[in-house]
């Protein structure tokens, strides 16, 4: 049986950024998938600046898992929507930052968001252990 874990081919491309070209999801386990998280704040304040904004959606998504009483090792797989390809880099310092060595999948889209206002936009997958999801 295979395990919940990072997949990467030895004959294919490496990941390139801390990303795992796919990531291994075994019969039995549960699935959360997290809506796009926007760089909005409790107080539907959104910060100023790329660095502050990406860092409120990665909260945001964070307090998602925590209430699914989850933790960054169970994301299987992150989407990262960019207003601009001038991001890619900020986006990928903070998430290596906050995902520590955890390898998801991963996916950046440069795409025109919702409100004018974001810079970006964070979906993710996560995982629940088999035991967990029998509950």
């Amino acid at each position: 049986m295979m395990r919940l874990g990072p997949v990467d081919p030895s004959d294919g491309p490496k990941a390139i950024g801390g990303y795992a070209q796919a990531f291994a999801v075994p019969p039995g386990t549960g699935l959360l998938f997290i809506s796009g998280q926007m760089p909005v704040d409790a107080e539907s304040v959104i910060p100023f600046g790329f660095e502050a904004q990406c860092r409120q959606a990665w909260r945001n998504l964070l307090t998602v898992l925590r209430t699914a009483q989850l933790g960054v090792d169970s994301l299987v797989k992150v989407t990262t929507f960019l207003s601009d390809r001038k991001y890619a880099e900020i986006n990928s310092q903070v998430r290596r930052e906050l995902l520590g060595g955890h390898r998801p999948a991963l996916t950046v889209v440069v795409a025109e968001l919702f409100e004018g206002g974001w810079l970006l936009e964070i979906e993710a997958i996560a995982a629940i252990a088999a035991k967990r999801a029998a509950v």
